[in-house]
């Protein structure tokens, strides 16, 4: 019976402040698994690298049973995921040292993004554990949409090759993910599992729209239009500047209406080049009153600017799956997100919003005008957003997880492969 299980999340702390270059839905994802399974009574270990001296050596904040440990592997600075490769030797000798010192086995261990996946391919042969990878992004996919294909690193996609042979199982978010470890990866089909993930639905339900913009102090007269995440090209949140200039050319009283604000990055920050950019081009769209860049955000104030929210823009060129999606769902607000990935295969269509092409302004600036001066369709696809969300509460999620958590470690026991 499983009682001790390790997750790996190399380059990212679940614990890392939101809205960073690299954080997102993997930290929300390993963060909300973790506290799920740490209330039932599992016992789980979060190895991620030290980036900062003030990190403790275990930090227990998510609570009980739960234990989040630093191991120093390379310079204590951050990385981006790229430069931890030539570390993870280092980051596999201290968690193996760990585990020794403080004399604890793991029933399974379940690793995130490609980096982990070869740490736990590592700790399988040391230690006989078997391993579930979820890789939450392909390195195939984004050097698909990439301009410049050298950005990409061919480690990566050998490694997550590897992975794909080393895992004794692998969890796709949707069927989309599964269709492309087979095509791409040449998976075999009976090692993927499709378990979406999950959502806090304590935390994430409906507030109410008004009651939502009081307490933030929005103006009662603006209809918000969010976007919330990692300020990056991948998300093309340009394409929601030109959609709004779009809108301001073909109808002004509705842009007049609206309020475009971006949770996310540090508008502040001079080294993230799309930021920068981002705020040139609203300038240069006339956009400056209609655009708020507002920062990160911590996920404990997200559900207020969801609730307060006409819609959520997702207009991403890839998203394996879109944790900002169901969340805004949860909470009851509609999204607009490209048909890419996870996306076209969480948002229904006409149902709990709208689907759109990538890099389609004209196409966003028609919805988001249906939406506006269609208060009671906005509010129906709110609700059956919200329904929706219900099925992917993490009481459910953890229970399918732990199925396959339980399935491999049993294989595993009776020597099948």
């Amino acid at each position: 019976m499983i009682r001790r299980i390790a997750f790996l999340s190399v380059h990212t702390s679940p614990l890392a402040p939101m809205g960073g270059n690299k954080t997102g839905g993997m930290n929300v994802y390993i963060r909300e698994l973790a506290q799920e399974l740490g209330q039932r009574g599992f016992h789980i270990d979060i190895f991620t690298r030290r980036s900062d001296q003030s990190e403790p050596d275990v930090d227990r904040r998510i609570g009980p049973n739960v234990n989040v440990i630093y191991i120093k592997a390379g310079p204590i600075t951050p990385l981006t995921p790229d430069e931890h490769f030539p570390y993870l030797s280092e980051f596999t000798a201290h968690v193996m040292a760990y585990a020794m010192r403080h004399n604890v086995q793991y029933d399974v261990i379940y690793s995130h993004y490609w980096l982990s996946g070869w740490v736990a391919a590592k700790l399988k042969e040391t230690w006989g554990t078997p391993f579930l990878q979820m890789f939450h992004t392909l390195g195939y996919m984004k050097e698909r949409i990439r301009s410049t294909k050298q950005v990409m690193p061919n480690q990566r996609i050998e490694t997550e090759m590897h992975i794909v042979e080393w895992a004794d199982r692998i969890i796709a978010a949707t069927p989309a993910e599964q269709a492309q470890l087979l095509w791409l990866y040449r998976s075999r089909r009976k090692k993927i599992e499709i378990i979406p993930p999950g959502v806090n639905i304590e935390r994430f339900h409906p507030v109410g729209m008004q009651a939502a913009r009081e307490k933030l102090g929005m103006a009662k007269d603006k209809q918000l239009l969010l976007f919330v995440g990692r300020v990056e090209r991948l998300k093309r949140i340009d394409t929601v500047l030109r959609a709004l200039a779009d809108l301001g050319e073909r109808d002004s009283d509705i842009l007049q209406r609206l309020c475009f604000m971006v949770v996310g990055g540090d508008p502040h920050d001079a080294d993230n080049d799309e930021m920068s950019c981002l705020q040139r081009m609203t300038d240069q769209l006339n956009l400056r009153s209609y655009v708020c860049f507002a920062g990160a955000r911590e996920q404990d104030v997200l559900p207020l600017y969801y609730s307060a929210a006409t819609v959520v823009l997702m207009p991403s060129d890839y998203e394996s799956f879109g944790m900002v999606a169901l969340e805004a769902m949860a909470s009851g607000t509609p999204v607009i997100a490209s048909e890419v990935g996870g996306l076209a295969f969480l948002v229904k269509d006409g149902e709990t919003g709208f689907l759109v092409p990538t890099k389609s302004p004209e196409r966003i600036a028609e919805r988001i005008r249906d939406l506006v001066v269609n208060p009671e369709k906005r509010e129906k696809m709110g609700e059956q957003a919200s329904h929706l969300a219900q099925s992917y509460a993490w009481n459910q999620i953890a229970d399918r997880l732990l199925d396959s958590f339980n399935t491999i470690v049993k294989r595993g026991a009776a020597g099948e492969s």
